[in-house]
């Protein structure tokens, strides 16, 4: 993974975000299956880091995958950085805020057309910004 351009020490992290939050974008972690409101956001916008407000995802490349978490085809060209996640006894890759460096999720090669990638992302590691009225 690239360096972040974010250079927050981990204490103004943890004061600049909520505790589950902290826990998805600094510590890894995975917010549980369908808890997040942005599961069901169907408005036009864009999905932002909720750690520094990058644009990653537009809304027309949501879509539902019945996994239980905000699931996207494609992100914004350069808002996304990977690497390599032997976690959990599988190689997986691990998707990033190529701003920040804060923990998204991970992505997989079983979307739709046209990328065929799924995108799978703590609704945590988010905020909404639609396109036209309040957040």
């Amino acid at each position: 993974m690239a360096e972040p351009k974010d250079d927050r020490n981990e204490a103004e992290w943890e004061h600049c975000l909520t505790p589950q939050q902290f826990d998805v974008l600094r510590r890894h972690a995975t917010e549980m299956p369908g808890s997040s409101l942005l599961n069901a956001e169907k408005r036009a916008g864009r999905f932002v880091c909720a750690g520094c407000a990058q644009e990653l995802f537009a809304s027309t490349t949501k879509f539902e995958s019945g996994t239980g978490w905000p699931s996207f085809w494609e992100p914004v060209p350069g808002a996304i950085a990977t690497s390599t996640d032997a976690s959990l006894g599988r190689v997986r890759t691990e998707v990033h805020c190529s701003r920040c460096g804060g923990h998204l999720g991970h992505v997989f090669p079983d979307g739709p057309k046209p990328t065929g990638l799924r995108y799978c992302i703590n609704g945590a590691a988010l905020a909404f910004r639609p396109e036209s009225g309040p957040a």
